[in-house]
């Protein structure tokens, strides 16, 4: 196979100033929130690792289960190009790329990432793993990646961790109205969820015992100070995970325990964060197999196979544009 190709359609400095300007707007609003993009420097990916392997966090365990139980089926659709939104290191990525290599139709791995360097590190690993593969490695935002998708005969765009949910209804919307004029019939989207189930389970699953979310969430701020300049102090902040029953969703927060003036720079002003006030740093929405599908079809998508894992915690979907 050729040299793997990875095509840089993100200049990843530009969309961090972006990504700052819009943090420096959203941290003037009222409520004020945050972008989950600032949880994530190093320090914030090793928690976040972490958080995948505690006995409350079940979303990795349980998609997981469902990819291993169903890989031969989803191979079996004889896709030639496998596409993964938001792809990080592909991990999980190898159960599919494992069965589908064993159906022997794929010929093309296409792994999308606005890290250019985990993109790199990711498709360097995969390529001496996956040898008779090409790789057509997209450095971009997912939200605005896919006119640059590589046809194919038959594409499975994969968009899996229930990620979909940190995105509100409206944003949810517009992401599958563009992902729909970018496919055709003959493509699949393959997509995993978070169930609503009980609201203890999943409180606990974002207020572990051991305190490794708060620590995850409170980095958030860490990272705001390095790459901002801000002058938050992290320690002044609780974590909260918060069900909100009208949006069936998960909202992580930071709460002030003290009056803190912070400066955002750029702005030429602070902002006074009283205490008791929050910061909504992510929201997870949690979905009914009937309301994801209702969403789906409203955006031109029909369900064909719906995947539950043991204890109705999380699904996978798949389903193919209907025009």
């Amino acid at each position: 196979m050729a040299e793997p190709l990875i095509e840089v359609t993100l200049d990843e400095n530009e969309w961090r100033e972006e990504q700052a300007a819009r943090a420096v707007r959203s941290l003037r609003e009222s409520p004020p929130t945050l972008d989950p993009v600032w949880f994530y420097d190093t320090a914030g990916s090793d928690l976040f690792d972490e958080i995948t392997r505690l006995p409350e966090y079940y979303l990795t365990r349980a998609e997981r289960s469902l990819l291993v139980a169903h890989a031969d089926e989803i191979a079996a659709l004889g896709v030639t190009a496998l596409v993964e939104l938001g792809s990080g290191t592909s991990d999980k990525t190898r159960v599919l790329l494992d069965a589908m290599s064993k159906e022997g139709t794929l010929s093309t791995y296409v792994p999308v990432d606005v890290s250019e360097q985990t993109l790199r590190d990711a498709v360097a690993s995969l390529a001496t793993e996956y040898p008779k593969l090409a790789f057509h490695g997209v450095v971009a935002d997912f939200h605005g990646c896919f006119e640059r998708l590589p046809a194919s005969d038959r594409r499975l765009v994969a968009f899996l961790g229930s990620t979909i949910g940190n995105l509100d209804s409206t944003q949810r919307s517009r992401f599958l109205f563009d992902l729909d004029c970018a496919l055709t019939r003959e493509d699949r989207l393959l997509l995993g969820v978070d169930l609503v189930k009980d609201t203890n389970q999943l409180l606990a699953a974002y207020n572990d015992a051991a305190g490794v979310t708060a620590a995850f969430n409170r980095n958030a701020l860490r990272v705001l100070n390095a790459e901002l300049g801000t002058n938050f102090d992290p320690d002044q902040f609780t974590h909260r995970a918060v069900w909100v029953e009208q949006e069936h969703r998960i909202e992580m927060r930071l709460r002030a325990t003290a009056d803190q003036a912070v400066s955002l720079p750029g702005s030429g002003e602070s902002v006074v964060y009283p205490a008791e006030s929050e910061i909504r740093t992510e929201i997870s929405s949690k979905f009914t197999v009937e309301g994801i599908t209702k969403e789906l079809w409203d955006r031109n998508f029909v369900v064909d196979t719906v995947w539950v894992s043991a204890g109705d915690e999380f699904a996978l979907l798949l389903a193919h544009p209907y025009c």
